[in-house]
């Protein structure tokens, strides 16, 4: 089991920092839109999903759209408030805002879901905190409507992530089989939002092939991103896909440096090295928690 949670943790990773770079193409070469490209993301997953039905991959199972609906709608607020922060806020801003989410986690799981964290994983956030705050310190400015737009990022985003995990534990599905559901519907949801909030650049639409591939290209990694995103989340929870993301926020620093020249400052280097002892730590602390816990049916039995 474990082998195969590092497997889907290597996936997400390996798909996640992929798709950031080609994203990142195609923002700077043909000014495609971020949501409309978050929904052809979207499309493709749904699509991809009902070919992967066909074919037996994986069996459907029925369920109630209107139990959907929340998730749905959440995942729409993530992508929605996300955006709209990161158009009202600096980039040290939004990137320290998004990093609140972990703890935001702990939060509503400790509040609404009677899910307590021992003392020992939340004092390896600090470092991570502490890491992204590094990272972000010199370009961190305020204003009402950033300030609005990123609370709301935050607090949607922790739930969408949260939901994910509870309503596969709540229908008994696997990835797949929610993704089946939830992926057509947020496709539907965020097409009647997206034109409102972001108006489609002629550019985007008069795109060279190149472009149009490109795009194609971004939406079939996301069928990875999505699937494993799901599965990482099932099996394990929203708070260790937080540290996971945090892992991928220093690997696409680097990764922006060595591919596109982007400076690293002595500042974000002691940032990134904060953020992964942070995660070392919570994977380390986590392993053994779990090897506690995997030992104690085991003594019950003997007794």
């Amino acid at each position: 089991m474990k082998g195969r949670v590092g497997l889907g943790i290597a996936l997400n990773l390996a798909s996640a920092i992929g798709i950031v770079f080609i994203n990142k193409l195609i923002y700077i070469h043909y000014n495609f839109p971020s949501m409309s490209l978050t929904l052809v993301h979207f499309i493709v997953t749904s699509l991809s999903l009902q070919i992967f039905a066909w074919m037996d991959v994986f069996s459907p199972k029925r369920l109630l759209i209107k139990k959907i609906v929340p998730l749905s709608a959440s995942f729409c607020g993530f992508v929605v408030f996300t955006n709209l922060s990161l158009q009202y806020n600096t980039v040290g801003t939004y990137q320290l805002a998004k990093a609140m989410t972990t703890p935001a986690i702990l939060f509503i799981q400790a509040m609404f879901y009677n899910k307590s964290t021992t003392f020992r994983i939340k004092l390896t956030i600090i470092p991570v905190m502490l890491g992204v705050f590094l990272n972000s310190f010199y370009d961190v400015h305020f204003n009402i409507e950033g300030v609005v737009f990123a609370v709301l990022g935050v607090m949607v985003t922790s739930l969408y992530q949260i939901l994910v995990g509870a309503k596969q534990s709540e229908f008994q599905v696997n990835s797949m089989q929610l993704l089946y559901y939830q992926a057509p519907l947020s496709s539907l949801m965020l097409a009647l939002v997206v034109p409102f909030l972001e108006p489609v650049f002629s550019s985007a639409w008069n795109m060279p092939l190149q472009g149009h591939l490109a795009v194609l290209l971004s939406g079939v990694i996301a069928v990875l991103v999505n699937l494993s995103i799901y599965w990482i989340i099932g099996k394990t929870s929203p708070l260790t896909y937080n540290m996971i993301g945090h892992c991928k926020f220093c690997v696409t620093l680097l990764g922006g440096f060595f591919l596109f020249q982007d400076t690293i400052t002595p500042n974000q280097l002691l940032g990134m090295l904060s953020t992964i002892s942070g995660i070392t730590l919570y994977s380390y602390i986590k392993l053994k928690e779990q090897a506690s816990q995997e030992q104690t049916p085991n003594i019950a039995q003997k007794v």
